[in-house]
């Protein structure tokens, strides 16, 4: 079901594998404030990124997810990272995720980034929903999935313990073919 990570690309953004010398921007990523704020993960040091660089790697081996480095089409320059993991071959579904460097925030890359995504797992890999787990307090993803057309399907009250306090999750889908 899943191929070698291809490299996708639209009007201003490349999609490639992510490699092992990406490893200091994913450190950098995962590591600002900005970006852990709403994400499930972070690392204090470059050390402890490469456990991040191993899950990568894994999804693909494991046939379980496939996530690319995301870069300016014009210089290569290392914009954040998006991708597909929790893939399952039966249910024919995934869960997409993303982030961007803050710097590179409010300039349209998630909203075009993404389709390179999920078209790919609906025309490629075959898959027929595609998830999106959101933290209810991160409006700018919300507001992007919006203008992606995914459907907003409800909220998992104080479903995870993050930074002390209980969060709730909003959970968005897109249906291929819809």
């Amino acid at each position: 079901m899943l191929k070698k990570t291809p490299i996708l690309d639209s009007k201003r953004v490349l999609l490639r594998p992510i490699i092992n010398s990406d490893l200091e921007h994913v450190f950098k990523g995962l590591s600002h404030p900005e970006v852990i704020k709403y994400y499930g993960i972070s690392f204090n040091s470059l050390e402890a990124t490469k456990e991040q660089m191993i899950w990568f790697a894994n999804l693909e081996k494991n046939g379980t997810g496939i996530w690319w480095a995301v870069c300016s089409k014009d210089s290569g320059r290392f914009l954040g990272a998006g991708g597909l993991n929790n893939l399952s071959k039966k249910n024919k579904k995934a869960e997409i995720g993303f982030w961007l460097l803050p710097e590179h925030w409010g300039k349209g890359f998630m909203t075009e980034t993404m389709p390179l995504i999920y078209n790919y797992a609906f025309d490629t890999i075959g898959l027929h929903r595609i998830e999106g787990f959101v933290d209810t307090e991160n409006v700018n993803c919300k507001n992007a999935l919006g203008k992606l057309q995914f459907n907003f399907e409800g909220t998992m009250q104080d479903c995870e313990f993050k930074n002390g306090a209980f969060i709730s999750i909003d959970i968005y889908s897109k249906i291929a073919n819809q």
